[in-house]
């Protein structure tokens, strides 16, 4: 017999409408959507006084597996993320060994089949080793190729630090570009004249002026120059700064951009006022900026040059956040609780729940050429989020699913709360309760631009 759920009465949010409906899923997907008959042999879910959104698909995340599973791994971050209505996810490139070789993703999509409660794509890594094997690659078969967090590997690894290289990868691959967009030399210039001053005990408050809007500004703008010039797809990961956003396109559909550019929601959350509450709790790369730049990312989400939605998640232990300035990591914890921050924006009437549906759903799956997923659409993956718009709640360490057991949110209440969770029409979240005997899925995708 075929498994059926019959979610009734909720107001689905999906393609720029709010409207109330009964949703049918069946064997993984969505069936029906419209006003449906009971039948003695659904499991209903009742979705009145509820919304019910696409899964979201966080674009960036790193879940650590393998090789630095202390801080977090593909079963813990996928299960905070699940508990916060994210069903779909890709993960980044520096675990160890650092995922450079086909032979090493292949690895961390085995690691995931067994592990992940949501559904998973990864990035294969690429840098100054490894970019002569790449180019020789039919790329395609990638959801997409990243330098982002290698250069923690070594000095050099940025792709914004290194034009012929960046240029050679322009000219020869066919998947998305992913880049982390800063000038490294610019970076370690105002690292030594902090040093000099402070010594190696920076206060945290420094880091954007270090991590500098100048030094994000000019990889950003030589890396699109770049790609414009191979007609290269170039995605620029985590814009941090306003003046950035003024290099990006909204004139024409994101299915057409050749480049594209996203916002993680700790940018849109903290601003430099942040530091001295939060210190090193919140030392990003690139660093959180002013409330100018808050404000103006959130602008250009909103009239369409940034594309996405995407959390960063990079979990850390505790002990490695405290430390003094060049020691403590970089990152941290987000991925429970990105939908609650964007739905508190949407209670201050700052963003519509349609708009949030479409940055944090819709778009990741149009950029990443993703099958049957990110909408709320007959025949395609029930991946599906069920939201009440008017729970209060407050996160605390009793209440976080992060391996490392905290998070920069601790003591913020959100009013809203996700209550349900399916991924590919498995009820995986229920109200704190998970259902693991199933896994998600590999995404797949169909990246090529027509």
């Amino acid at each position: 017999m075929n498994k059926r759920i019959l979610i009734r009465n909720t107001t689905i949010v999906n393609e720029g409408k709010s409207f109330v409906a009964d949703v049918l899923l069946t064997d993984g997907l969505i069936e029906q959507i419209g006003n449906i008959d009971v039948d003695p042999a659904y499991t209903i879910v009742d979705g009145t006084a509820k919304h019910l959104f696409p899964g979201i698909i966080d674009g960036q995340v790193h879940f650590r597996d393998p090789g630095l599973t202390h801080k977090g791994d593909l079963y813990t971050e996928s299960k905070a993320a699940v508990a916060g209505g994210v069903t779909s996810f890709i993960d980044m490139p520096n675990t160890v060994p650092n995922i450079l070789t086909v032979e090493s993703l292949q690895e961390k999509y085995e690691i995931a089949s067994k592990k992940s409660l949501a559904n998973y794509s990864f990035f294969l890594g690429v840098n100054g080793d490894n970019i002569d094997e790449v180019t020789k690659m039919d790329t395609s078969q990638f959801i997409g190729v990243s330098d982002d967090g290698l250069y923690f590997t070594k000095k050099g690894n940025l792709l914004a630090d290194n034009p012929e290289t960046m240029e050679k990868l322009f000219a020869n691959c066919t998947s998305i570009i992913a880049i982390h967009s800063e000038k490294e030399e610019i970076v370690e210039a105002n690292e030594q004249a902090f040093r000099e001053k402070y010594g190696d005990d920076i206060p945290a408050k420094f880091h954007p002026i270090i991590r500098s809007t100048e030094g994000c500004y000019e990889a950003t703008k030589r890396a699109i120059e770049l790609a414009q010039k191979h007609d290269a797809r170039l995605h620029i990961l985590h814009l941090t700064t306003e003046a950035e956003t003024h290099l990006f396109r909204n004139d024409i559909p994101l299915k057409e951009k050749k480049i594209t550019t996203e916002v993680s929601v700790h940018h849109l959350w903290f601003s430099d006022k942040d530091y001295d509450r939060l210190g090193m709790l919140i030392k990003w790369n690139p660093a959180i900026k002013t409330e100018q730049d808050k404000e103006g990312l959130l602008e250009a989400l909103l009239d369409g040059k940034i594309d996405i939605i995407t959390t960063d998640h990079a979990p850390h232990t505790l002990e490695e956040k405290q430390k003094p300035y060049f020691q403590s990591m970089s990152g941290a914890p987000m991925v429970q609780h990105s939908l609650n921050c964007m739905l508190e924006f949407y209670k201050q009437d700052r963003i519509s729940l349609e708009k949030i549906v479409e940055k944090m759903c819709h778009n990741p799956a149009i950029l990443y050429g993703m099958t049957k997923r990110g909408f709320i659409r007959e025949g395609y993956y029930a991946d599906l989020t069920l939201v009440d718009l008017n729970s209060k709640w407050m996160v605390e360490k009793d209440n976080l699913l992060y391996k490392c057991g905290w998070s920069p949110l601790e003591g913020t209440t959100f009013q809203t709360e996700i209550k349900q969770t399916f991924v590919n029409g498995n009820l995986i979240y229920d109200n704190g309760v998970f259902n693991e005997n199933t896994v998600g899925m590999p995404i797949l995708f169909n990246n090529k631009q027509s």
